[in-house]
């Protein structure tokens, strides 16, 4: 009788045993976390707004700008990514990158947006030339300090037994900054107070910054000798995606899920408020994210003991259940039970295949694999999904009439579009499991990413028993 090795990411007895992280390590975790996605929910659905409502309502401009500043990100995560690995530590990236990333989320205030209704088209094209710049150089700040090395310093301090409990935690944190926004800052906005809403949201940032800089240890991850631009190139070569065909197709999972995402999320925002015209759109997205990020704790939990593999596809089918409920719901009730199923299923996939990436990154590349995870599960589906979602919007031609002028809003038909992108994660899920056995039985080796999250836990629990 052979015994067979479990491949990379298949669920063990380990999860049992997972070693406990320290109070300063959920701590950092929980804040700059939570905080990062704080902006970027600005920067994801506010910022459209700001745009929709003061500069244009055509949704190609809404798309143009997303796919920008995703090009930005992937490109500022794959560089300090591989950065962060040539140093050996990431604590200086996380709180310098966020002191820049509040201070030019603040600047936003100081862009002024014209009368869309009578400024005149090259005072139009210049507004949406600066918007969308200074969003490409936010982007590029903050993904370099949450996507690159924020990221990467998560990996270095968990291990595959306790990444799922980890990944919940921080799949639920989009939801509650949206929560926070829609909650305490909402009103803000709906006042046309743009300068002082972006003003708040910078400062927090910022310091938390600040903040990172006490609270944050980096790993004693060896530095790597390699070149900056060269370990770019070599995360990216045909060669390394060959050598590591498991990460890759989790990746790819990840950017259908993306995708998925994207097709409707720039855009959910104003469909609630201009096209089903909920009065009390901030309260029904307020109780779906409480719930949702409640139920995406409690997944977190369910995912480290039956294993991710087997989460992922009854996630993606939540999801799925949600955005198909989504096309047909018009009221406020109705509205809050599907979006809760489909918000609780996006994130749970989404913390799936987060924590099947973190298991199948190599210990020394943890911020290299960020590059590759940035360009796939970040800028191919905020280029490709919003373009989608553009598009569905132009062909189904909603609209409302507001002093005499026609304004083009999104559909239910972005919810379903959005669904059957989700149809490719089953067939790449299945491939990469037919990857994995491959490799164990060749007896391919176990990842080596747990050494210096071992030590890394070690270190900070000494730490916090002297504190």
């Amino acid at each position: 009788m052979t015994t067979r090795t479990p491949p990379r990411g298949i669920p063990t007895d380990a999860a049992a045993t997972a070693p406990a992280l320290g109070p300063r390590t959920w701590a950092a975790i929980i804040l700059i976390g939570l905080v990062g996605q704080l902006a970027w929910v600005i920067e994801n659905m506010y910022l459209n707004l700001f745009v929709y409502e003061t500069v244009s309502t055509d949704p190609g401009v809404i798309a143009w700008m997303v796919a920008a500043s995703a090009i930005a990100a992937t490109v500022a995560t794959l560089i300090v990514g591989a950065w962060s690995d040539r140093m050996g530590r990431r604590r200086e990236l996380i709180a310098g990158g966020y002191l820049a990333w509040g201070a030019v989320t603040a600047a936003f205030g100081l862009v002024g947006a014209p009368d869309a209704a009578a400024a005149a088209a090259p005072v139009l094209i210049g507004a949406v030339v600066a918007i969308i710049a200074l969003d490409c150089v936010m982007s590029f700040i903050g993904s370099g300090a949450n996507d690159a090395a924020f990221a990467a310093w998560v990996t270095d301090s968990t291990v595959p037994a306790n990444r799922g409990r980890v990944d919940g935690w921080l799949a639920t944190m989009p939801l509650v900054a949206m929560l926070l926004v829609f909650v305490l800052l909402d009103p803000m906005t709906q006042a046309g107070q743009w300068p002082a809403f972006f003003a708040l949201v910078g400062g927090v940032t910022a310091a938390t910054g600040v903040v990172a800089w006490f609270l944050v240890r980096d790993r004693g991850v060896a530095p790597r000798e390699q070149h900056v631009l060269r370990a770019v190139v070599e995360g990216l070569r045909p060669a390394t995606v060959r050598r590591e065909p498991a990460l890759f197709l989790t990746l790819a999972i990840w950017c259908v899920i993306g995708i998925s995402s994207q097709v409707f999320i720039p855009f959910v925002l104003i469909y609630l408020r201009y096209s089903l015209a909920l009065e009390a759109s901030a309260i029904a997205l307020g109780i779906v994210l409480v719930l949702a990020s409640a139920l995406s704790v409690v997944g977190g939990r369910v995912m480290d003991r039956v294993g991710k593999e087997r989460f992922l596809l009854p996630a993606v089918g939540v999801f799925v259940a949600g955005l198909v409920a989504m096309t047909f719901v018009r009221d406020f009730a109705w509205v809050i039970v599907a979006a809760t199923f489909m918000m609780a299923g996006m994130m749970a996939s989404i913390a799936a295949v987060s924590a099947m990436t973190r298991d199948q990154t190599p210990a020394d590349r943890a911020g290299g694999v960020q590059g590759a995870r940035m360009l796939m599960a970040v800028m191919l589906p905020m280029v490709i999904g919003p373009a989608i979602g553009a598009a569905v919007i132009s062909g189904a031609a909603h609209s409302y009439v507001e002093l005499g002028r026609e304004h083009p809003v999104p559909g239910p038909e972005i919810f379903p579009v959005a669904a059957l992108v989700l149809v490719a994660v089953p067939v790449l899920a299945a491939l990469r499991t037919r990857v994995l056995r491959r490799a164990a039985d060749a007896g391919a080796p176990a990842p080596a990413a747990t050494d210096a999250a071992d030590a890394g836990d070690t270190t900070d629990a000494a730490e916090e028993t002297r504190a």
